[in-house]
């Protein structure tokens, strides 16, 4: 993958010096606030390279977010192609993300996102990204709108892969985007 830039970020691929931030974030309980699980360091290692496999393969997947004047790693944003969800095909294009809480309430994930939100439609001609979150998310789901998306209040969905020990986590709202949405 080609690094992305913004004002005053770099998406790339995941490097060697992102393993502690990238475990940090996967078992934090703050940021892990609405997932069931938390990550073991080898669990995080495993995953990191899993994505990175797919970001050298397809060009595009959960990426890290580098903060261009310091070199700091934030977190993560990315498009991922989206399998198992009720709400929608395999193989849709979701776009996500996961920071740091020393990085929360910067504009990152929304800069980030948004960055993303259009290499999708202009580079890869997408027709459709979605995003979804557990009901009570209300910090991603601010992302979604600040990056433009609309919620499709018919397409609520209890997550498949949430256990029933974690009722509360279960039941997730979706957000879509189409080429030509208004960008904001």
């Amino acid at each position: 993958m080609k690094p992305l830039r913004t004002e005053r970020l770099i998406l790339r691929n995941w490097e060697e010096r992102d393993r502690e931030l990238f475990h940090l974030i996967n078992s934090d309980d703050q940021v892990m606030e609405f997932f069931p699980m938390r990550r073991s360091r080898a669990d995080s290692d495993e995953i990191m390279d899993r994505l990175a496999a797919g970001i050298a393969k397809n060009g595009f997947g959960l990426a890290a977010v580098e903060i261009a004047d310091t070199g700091e790693t934030a977190g993560f944003t990315g498009l991922h192609i989206t399998n198992g969800v009720p709400a929608f095909e395999d193989g849709t294009i979701e776009i996500g993300w996961r920071m740091a809480p020393r990085f929360w309430g910067k504009g990152i994930v929304s800069e980030a996102a948004r960055c993303w939100r259009d290499f999708g439609f202009d580079e890869l001609g997408l027709e459709r990204i979605v995003s979804f979150a557990v009901l009570d998310n209300h910090r991603s789901i601010t992302v979604m709108k600040r990056i433009g998306m609309k919620l499709c209040p018919d397409l609520e969905f209890d997550h498949p892969v949430v256990p029933d020990t974690h009722p509360h986590l279960k039941r997730h709202v979706l957000y879509e985007m189409f080429p030509g949405d208004e960008r904001l």
